[in-house]
């Protein structure tokens, strides 16, 4: 009996010495890790924006660049008057991929959101916040400004830049 007790203590610890060491979610990471992490995301932006732009050139729909990172189909939308934080707005968007695939079947709706208040994509309250009235546009977005290196937990996987339909109610 002795023997088994010795042997399974034997191979809990040749195992657990092969295992990295990763820091919890939320833990604290050295110098190091954050630096990699930061090349990583930035080489990725670049990537993804030339993808985009790539991706542009092809469409008959012109697209403008927008100061926070992505593009729109209004010119200039991040130069008209702004709305305020405690404002609020109605609203709805669609997510489709780069190969124009709706990923959920119904828009994602919010009714009476208050800017200051939200828990949104970047560019969607962004964006919210020089949209009209009852005005409609289109958001080409990096992952970044999406749902970033851990996705959605649901149909939208990491690092996936996303078309956004998106129309103020």
């Amino acid at each position: 009996m002795k023997k088994i007790i010795f042997i399974s203590l034997l191979s809990l610890i040749g195992c657990k010495r092969n295992n990295p060491v990763h820091p919890p979610v939320g833990g604290v990471l050295n110098q190091k890790d954050l630096d990699v992490s930061k090349n990583r995301s930035k080489n990725l932006n670049l990537i993804e924006r030339e993808q985009i732009k790539d991706w542009i050139k092809g469409q008959k729909t012109p697209y403008f660049p927008t100061q926070l990172n992505y593009w729109t189909t209004v010119e200039g939308l991040d130069h008209r008057e702004k709305r305020q934080d405690e404002t609020l707005i109605s609203y709805s968007y669609d997510l489709y991929d780069f190969d124009q695939t709706k990923i959920y079947d119904k828009p994602i709706t919010r009714q009476n959101a208050k800017f200051g208040h939200f828990d949104e994509l970047k560019a969607v309250e962004n964006a919210l916040r020089f949209m009209k009235d009852d005005e409609e546009i289109t958001l080409l977005v990096p992952s970044s400004l999406a749902y970033g290196t851990y996705g959605d937990e649901n149909k939208i996987d990491n690092d996936i830049p996303l078309i956004i339909k998106l129309k103020v109610l």
